[in-house]
């Protein structure tokens, strides 16, 4: 995985409060190189998922387990626009940031088969792994749970005085939970270094945005609180990074707070328990034809001049990993019943 840009030094202009952004507009030329890494880190996540539904199909894998497939280019995009200090929490649906934030795919797999060579020594599973090493703060699998964790997470680098911001990743579901309202309200009255990610995915568990949650845009969440917010096409890395470049180099310049509405789409259930009977093939298919972020990417970099046996090459490596990550996963031995006991106070 490609570390994390370090935060561009210009700053650009910002929506008014509450302003829906016009997608589409302004974005800038990626190099070839940056479109790589962004082609190589979201398919490490979109194979590294899909391997870890194979798994889960294959009883490897217990409990819940919520995929990413389709949701790459958010998390890829908010990671090239922050810097190494910056820290990052989410919910339930997480293995794609740990990745992204450079967690090992062997370690993340171990843990979510139970096993000790994973992230948490395999107490944590799918939901509740974590690295410190990489500023990642966890998923969280109480809905909306993380975003006081996050809001917390950014008046911790205010209060240290740290060029850093904490990006809290949220869905579209969560939005609707009482406790994100008082972190706005937090995070606004501080000015807060904190960035919103709202995850928008068209359905909380098997409810449509439409049948669930009033008003139609939830950028506009934070506008009571005076927070800036901005919809952005989600399936696009190229306008996340910009949108992600434009949000921290606004709340790290001490302006307080920052939503981002991601327009995404998720192609696989709820969890893998959901045979996701709410929506349509045909709906799933049509995104999958014309919005897949990983062949947006693909497009752009054949304009670029890459070729067809490069792309094949960097496909072939990234199974490999995956490859090696199952099986360092079953190969690991589960831990010892006195990790029961550990973990669990810390003196200070």
């Amino acid at each position: 995985m490609a570390k994390p840009a370090t935060r561009a030094a210009s700053r650009r202009p910002i929506a008014r409060k509450g302003a829906k952004a016009k997608r589409g507009m302004n974005r800038p030329s990626p190099t070839r190189e940056e479109l790589i890494n962004f082609y190589r880190d979201m398919l490490l996540i979109r194979r590294f998922e899909e391997k870890a539904g194979q798994m889960y199909g294959m009883g490897l894998i217990g409990g819940f387990c919520h995929l990413y497939i389709g949701q790459e280019a958010v998390v890829v995009g908010m990671q090239a626009a922050i810097n190494e200090a910056s820290t990052v929490v989410t919910s339930y649906r997480d293995h794609g940031h740990m990745l992204a934030c450079g967690m090992e795919s062997r370690g993340v797999m171990a843990e979510l088969t139970g096993r000790v060579g994973g992230y948490s020594k395999g107490k944590g599973g799918s939901m509740h792994m974590f690295s410190r090493e990489k500023n990642f703060f966890g998923g969280h699998g109480i809905v909306a749970a993380q975003v006081p964790i996050g809001t917390g997470l950014a008046f911790g680098h205010k209060y240290k005085g740290e060029d850093a911001v904490c990006l809290t990743y949220l869905g579209d579901g969560a939005a609707n939970q009482g406790q994100v309202y008082e972190s706005f309200n937090m995070a606004s009255l501080w000015k807060l270094p904190c960035i919103y990610v709202i995850e928008n995915n068209k359905y909380a568990m098997g409810t449509a945005v439409s049948r669930g949650t009033a008003g139609t845009s939830l950028a506009e969440r934070g506008a009571a609180y005076g927070i800036v917010g901005e919809e952005i096409d989600g399936m696009d890395v190229v306008a996340v990074k910009a949108a992600g470049e434009k949000a921290v180099a606004y709340a790290s310049s001490g302006k307080g707070p920052y939503i981002l509405e991601m327009k995404t789409y998720r192609y696989r259930g709820h969890s893998m328990s959901d045979p996701a009977k709410y929506r349509t093939k045909d709906e799933v298919n049509r995104m999958r034809q014309e919005h897949d972020p990983i062949d947006n990417v693909k497009a752009r970099l054949a304009e670029a001049g890459v070729s067809d046996d490069e792309l094949k090459a960097i496909d072939r490596d990234i199974r490999a990993t995956v490859t090696e990550a199952a099986d360092f996963a079953q190969s690991s031995p589960e831990p010892d019943p006195s990790e029961l006991y550990t973990d669990i106070l810390i003196e200070a």
